[in-house]
């Protein structure tokens, strides 16, 4: 279980633990059938490369958005929750590839708990697939 993050703990401008994720063939033809997206460039690498000509299996649009929104899930904790999220894809990745996630924090509301934070997710670390804002909401520390 990950471990609870503060509303005091956080400081403007410091960055968010990231998430590197290497996507496999795999991890993808399940993501296809859950999401029940039949869609041959995801699972059919002859079809993906010869019929659609990209250089490979094509990594789920909304599979790059979730991995960012497991950095953000991850970060904040269980007693953390995510208020709002606004994301836009902008780029493909695909089998073999690794997505970054990264993130900082932008802005602290005080008095509500609240945290704008500034996201992305990148192919290898290098070209934007994703880029992002989200507004988080931490607990207090306790007193002790």
């Amino acid at each position: 279980m990950n471990q609870q993050r503060y509303f005091e703990d956080v400081t403007e401008g410091a960055a968010i633990a990231p998430l590197m994720v290497p996507v496999t063939p795999v991890q993808m033809f399940f993501f296809s059938a859950a999401t029940y997206n039949g869609h041959l460039i995801h699972y059919n690498e002859t079809w993906s490369t010869a019929m659609d000509g990209h250089p490979g299996l094509v990594i789920h649009g909304p599979l790059q958005i979730a991995l960012l929104t497991r950095m953000v899930t991850d970060w904040i904790g269980p007693r953390g929750r995510l208020i709002s999220y606004s994301v836009q894809s902008r780029g493909s990745a695909y089998a073999g590839d690794t997505v970054h996630c990264t993130g900082t924090v932008e802005r602290k509301h005080a008095g509500d708990g609240l945290i704008d934070l500034a996201l992305r997710a990148t192919r290898n670390g290098r070209e934007l697939l994703i880029p992002g804002n989200a507004t988080v909401r931490l607990p207090a520390r306790p007193a002790t």
